[in-house]
């Protein structure tokens, strides 16, 4: 005798202007566990009102199993005993996938112009493309990310304008060291914003003993400030005295 197939009945926003991802997400969920889902479109806004006043609920989807009501979609995890992510918890997970990433990029690099992965210019390439997406997710928001960096950069601290300019210096330099050219441009700026930055980080963290957000990957991030943002100081530091020490 064959067991009785599980059922779901999952209400989600399905409108012409707007499909709801969580119920999507819900549903995939349902369907992955072995749930045969009862897929109920709440197609307009008034629909959509109305059952949450029936409900007494404040948001949709809303998953139902064996007429007991589990929730949205975080509670439905929560009901498989699987996690779900803190959007204000800290997490490093955003600079490893950055420099993951640029790490591939350099090598890929490396091996269009001249075969070769592991050299000392893919090395170089490495630091100068971290320099530049490091830049554009600042760019994205300059604001946000100038109203972050203010809370421990020293010299922004001093000029307010500065934290604006940052973001700007750090992909000129960055892009200029990518191409190899005007190192008479590229190593003083990224020798100056990135000691001045490393003090900030030490100061801050090491001896404040202040816990504060990063800036380094925008200012939407929830990466500590520490150990990674003083890496990435030391690391335009380090490129900058190593493309003038090979320019003389």
């Amino acid at each position: 005798m064959t067991a009785p197939e599980k059922t779901a009945a999952l209400h989600r926003m399905v409108m012409g202007d707007h499909i709801c991802p969580y119920g999507l997400k819900a549903r995939h969920l349902l369907r992955q566990k072995g749930y045969a889902v009862e897929d109920h479109h709440l197609t307009s806004r008034a629909e959509t009102d109305a059952f949450k006043q029936r409900h007494d609920v404040a948001t949709t989807p809303q998953t139902f199993i064996g007429g007991t009501r589990i929730g949205g979609y975080d509670d439905l995890r929560r009901h498989f005993g699987m996690p779900v992510a803190d959007p204000k918890a800290a997490s490093y997970r955003p600079v490893a996938a950055l420099f993951a990433m640029t790490a591939l990029m350099a090598m890929a690099t490396g091996i269009a112009a001249d075969g070769e992965v592991l050299t000392i210019r893919v090395a170089e390439w490495f630091i100068a493309f971290s320099m530049c997406v490091l830049a554009l997710l600042k760019l994205q928001n300059v604001e946000r990310f100038a109203t972050m960096f203010l809370n421990y950069d020293l010299l922004a601290q001093r000029w307010v304008p500065y934290a604006t300019i940052y973001p700007f210096a750090e992909g000129l330099a960055g892009v200029l060291m990518v191409a190899g050219v005007l190192h008479w441009v590229s190593i003083p700026v990224a020798l100056f914003i990135g000691s001045i930055g490393a003090v900030s980080v030490f100061k801050a963290v090491y001896i404040d003993r202040r816990e504060l957000k990063c800036a380094c990957v925008g200012g939407d991030s929830n990466v500590p400030l520490g150990f990674v943002s003083l890496t990435e100081n030391l690391m335009m530091i380090a490129m900058a005295l190593w493309m003038f020490s090979t320019s003389i």
